[in-house]
Parts: structure tokens; C-alpha cells; sequence
């Protein structure tokens, strides 16, 4: 055999060499994979981005063409859907600018037709719901994108890794100029004897600036446990002028014995809000704590009237009452969560109670931590009761009890360590519902869960009345950027129910205790 030469021998190993290379070097593959924000499909919206599948297309292939995608939609949900709608984003966030095709489906199989010529790079594909008016809010909707089907039959099989997939139902009770209104705000919600559902909120007329302004409490009310409401009404008009003489921040309070419903706000006559609001008790000079009151499930509602000279030390700057719901005790007695403006204009949550249903009213009682507001209380063992405070420090929320009406207080273990919040108001109630086909106490808690963000609408329970709270025991709601404010009550043994806000609107979701307590 003729031996080869070093030179020959190097040159045969660089042509095999770029052979192989040539042999190695595969195109790229055509890579799909599926996201479920965590978010509830809601009726009145028009978009409720449920998926988004992402689509990458390596530089080293040709355009893409697909034809169809593969989906899946939970049976339970086919009546309820008006149709979905599949749009296409070159980034990431969500818009409904460029509408690839729209169905209605009829089958928990589908394969939705499609024209889609996608060049290299990433692609995103969103999936939007829109609800029937008609539709239930009991069950789920779980939709999920299966495979992108080529022009030539060729499928990309869609990844779906871990993730809220399963969505709940819920309603937009208001929305963002309805009835000319620029934004909603502020929701408070009980549940009556009836089982009808009553939420309260701000009317912001104008802007979405807080009082003073032209603001009117305004009240929705729902008889099928918020799968319709009913039109709007004005509970709360303080009269002309409206400009700067507005009234908001409202909390509702059921009374099941005498079967009153009451609702607290305050009322800003010109500058009377945090800001301006003075010592004093007349309405010219210090923002006024005023009620009004139904008896007959909501349907008509007295005359606001003001009680702040019954409640507030005249030294102080502002007293008020804390947004969303108050409560009745077991021995009868009416509290809601109020706040007040020291005479330095420090705040401090605190009580106002009625020991007679609504006739007279007990205020003028010291809160248990300065520079905290916005509260809610339950009462978690007769004749003791928790309050749970907004700390405009900041991270976490502030909690402390009392057993004799608000004469002393006494920080809880929980206080500032336990329920992250980024300073914002929240929602606590305590509510008899079944935990594992047993009936027990359980503390219900909604915030926005961050230190710092009004976003992750979460709900969290606790079994042991409020000693701990278990990561296990909560339900992302929400996970969008919102106002973050809200207010929950028990629809049933099984049930809790949510109004929150969103930007600019009130959303209400319907939540099985069974989804929060694991």
C-alpha cells in the first residue's frame, strides 16, 4: 500500500472533518409551549386571555405556514362560551389588536382553522374566552392547545408544563364607563338571610382621583348568587353641589336579627377628606362618618345622615369608617372597622360598635397601632374581636384583639410577620363552612399577596382562627395588576365569594372553599 504523505494525511482529515460537520449541523426544530395566566373568565368581558401558546422558529428555517390548532375544552364549559378568540402578538403581553380567527365550539375536540405564515423568531398566540350572558358561574373552563398543524400535515406538538389551566367563573359587575362612569372603586359585599347578594362601591363620575370629588356610593345587587345584577343604584348622593361634595369609601354590614342592612361611608363637604379634614364635628370643617339603611333586602334605602357627633373626639383631625364589610356579633352587637386622625394627624384603626342595632353608636375608641388604617374585624370567639389593619409601614399586615370592646388591644402573634401586603386594603370574614365534609369556623383573608405590587388577588384561610396560616391553604384569584382592593363573603357551606377590583372596574368570583383548603 503507497503510504500518504503528513501533508496528505492532514488535508483527508480536514475534508472528513467538514463533512462531518456538514452531516451534524441538523436545522433547528420548530418549538411550541403553553401558558395559563392565572386568571378568571368573567362575563361582560370581551377578552378574558385564558392561554398563550409561544411559538419559536429557529433563524435557520424557512417561514412557517400553519394551518390548524389543536384544542381541547372542558364539556363542562361548552354552553357557557360564546366563542373563542385566537389572537397574534410579537411579544409577550396580551392585546386584541390582530384577531387570527374566532369559534364557537361544539365539541370538547377541536381543530380551529388558521393562516398563519410565521417567519423565524418568537410568536405568541393568545386565547381568549367570552362568556354567554347566560352563562352559570358554577363549575370551571379548562381549555388547552394540544399541536400546530403545518401546510404539509406536519405536527408541533404544543409543551404544556405545570400551571392554572383550570380557570374559574365569575362576572364583571362593573366596568369602566358604564353608565358614563370613568372608574369604579372600593368594593364592600355581604350575603343576606335571602341569600341576596349586595355590593357597594364607589361611583367615581369623573377620574379616578379619591374624595373629595364628584363621588357617589353606588349599589349592585345580585338574587342568583352573582350570575346576573341588577342595574345600579345610588344609595349614597350627598346633593348639589356635586363637585367636591362627595361621598365613598363605603362598608356594608348585614344584621341578622333585625334583618337591617347597613352601609357606612364617608362624606367630604369641599375639602374634607384625609387632607383637609380639621378638628371639629361640623361638616365644614372635619369629613362626616354617615349611614343609611334598608329593610327591605336592599331594594330602597333611607336618607344618609351623619353619626359623627355621636363618635368622634372633636380633637381629632378625620374619623371614619374601614372600606368593605362589617360584622354582627353573637350577642347582637354591630361593629364596623373605622379609623381615625389623631390630633396630629396620625392614624390608627380602631372600632364603632352599637350595642342597640343601629340606633345609637359607640365611637371614640383608641386603635391599638399608629400609622395604620384601612381594617376589617371578626369576631373570633364570643365576645372577641380581631382587628386586621392595613400598616402604612409596610410588607405585612398589622393585627391585634380585644375582649372588651376596643378599651385595650393586644397585638396578635400574627401581627406584621404573617400576611404580606403592599399596603393596601383587605378582606377578612369569618365564615361556618365544610372542610373536608366537616363544618367548621374558618378565617378567610384577601389581599393583593405581594410586599410590594397590587397584583396576585389572593384568598387564604385559616383553621385555626387566624393563630396561623398556612401556605397550603390559599388560591391565587387574580394574578393582573389591579387597584386590589376587595371584600369576600360566604355564599354557602361551600362557597366563598369575591368582589374586587380591578383598573378601573369590580370583578365577583365565585370560589369553592374545596379550591382554597387543601
Amino acid at each position: 500500500m503507497k503510504k500518504l504523505s503528513i501533508i496528505s494525511v492532514c488535508i483527508l482529515l480536514l475534508v472528513q472533518l467538514g463533512c462531518a460537520k456538514k452531516v451534524l449541523a441538523v436545522p433547528g426544530e420548530v418549538k411550541a409551549t403553553a401558558f395559563a395566566p392565572a386568571i378568571p373568565v368573567l362575563k361582560g368581558m370581551e377578552q378574558n386571555p385564558v392561554l398563550r401558546v409561544g411559538v419559536f422558529i429557529p433563524a435557520d428555517l424557512p417561514q412557517q405556514d400553519f394551518r390548524k390548532i389543536n384544542m381541547t375544552v372542558n364539556s363542562g364549559a361548552l354552553a357557557d362560551i360564546e366563542k373563542i378568540q385566537f389572537y397574534l402578538t410579537g411579544a409577550e403581553p396580551f392585546n386584541a389588536q390582530q384577531l387570527i380567527t374566532s369559534v364557537q365550539p361544539t365539541a370538547t375536540q377541536m381543530e380551529v382553522p388558521v393562516s398563519l405564515k410565521l417567519n423565524p423568531g418568537a410568536h405568541f398566540i393568545w386565547v381568549s374566552v367570552q362568556l354567554k350572558p347566560t352563562a352559570s358561574l358554577q363549575g370551571n373552563i379548562e381549555i388547552s392547545a394540544k399541536k400546530l398543524i403545518s401546510a404539509n400535515g406536519k405536527n408541533i406538538m404544543i409543551a404544556e408544563p405545570a400551571g392554572p389551566f383550570v380557570k374559574f367563573k365569575g362576572s364583571a359587575v362593573r366596568k369602566a364607563n358604564d353608565d358614563g362612569v370613568h372608574t369604579y372603586r372600593i368594593p364592600g359585599i355581604i350575603t343576606t338571610n335571602k341569600g341576596t347578594l349586595l355590593s357597594v362601591y364607589d361611583i367615581r363620575y369623573k377620574n379616578t382621583a379619591d374624595l373629595p370629588g364628584n363621588i357617589d356610593v353606588g349599589l349592585s345587587r345580585s338574587t342568583d348568587s352573582g350570575k346576573t345584577w341588577q342595574p345600579m343604584k345610588v344609595i349614597m348622593d350627598m346633593g348639589a353641589p356635586h363637585e367636591n361634595n362627595g361621598v365613598g369609601d363605603p362598608a356594608i354590614l348585614f344584621d341578622p336579627i333585625t334583618k337591617k342592612i347597613w352601609v357606612a361611608a364617608l362624606w367630604s363637604k369641599g375639602n374634607r377628606s384625609i387632607a383637609g379634614s380639621l378638628p371639629g364635628i361640623s361638616p365644614d370643617t372635619t369629613g362626616q362618618f354617615v349611614l343609611v339603611s334598608s329593610d327591605d333586602d336592599g331594594l330602597t334605602w333611607s336618607a344618609p345622615y351623619t353619626i359623627t357627633p355621636q363618635i368622634k373626639n372633636p380633637k381629632w383631625h378625620l374619623f371614619f369608617n374601614g372600606p368593605g364589610s362589617g360584622i354582627a356579633m353573637q350577642n347582637g352587637k354591630l361593629v364596623f372597622a373605622a379609623q381615625y386622625w389623631d390630633e396630629v394627624k396620625k392614624p390608627y384603626s380602631t372600632i364603632i360598635y352599637s350595642e342597640d342595632h343601629g340606633k345609637n353608636w359607640v365611637g371614640n375608641v383608641n386603635g391599638p397601632k399608629s400609622n395604620t388604617t384601612e381594617s376589617q374585624v371578626v369576631e373570633t370567639t364570643p365576645g372577641t374581636i380581631m382587628l386586621n389593619m392595613r400598616d402604612n409601614r409596610g410588607s405585612y399586615r398589622s393585627v391585634a384583639t380585644t375582649s372588651n370592646m376596643g378599651v385595650s388591644w393586644t397585638e396578635h402573634a400574627t401581627s406584621y410577620n404573617a400576611l404580606q401586603d403592599p399596603v393596601c386594603m383587605g378582606s377578612l370574614i369569618k365564615a361556618r363552612v365544610k372542610v373536608k365534609g366537616v363544618l367548621k369556623d374558618v378565617l378567610f383573608f384577601s389581599n393583593p399577596n405581594t410586599t410590594n405590587g397590587r397584583y396576585n388577588m389572593t384568598i387564604k384561610a385559616s383553621l385555626d382562627l387566624g393563630e396561623t396560616w398556612l401556605p397550603a391553604n390559599q388560591i391565587l384569584v387574580d394574578e393582573r395588576n389591579g387597584y386590589g382592593y376587595s371584600s369576600l363573603t360566604q355564599i354557602d357551606a361551600e362557597t366563598i365569594g369575591i368582589l374586587y377590583e380591578g383598573t378601573r372596574d369590580l370583578y365577583f368570583v365565585k370560589v369553592p372553599v374545596a379550591a382554597i383548603i387543601k
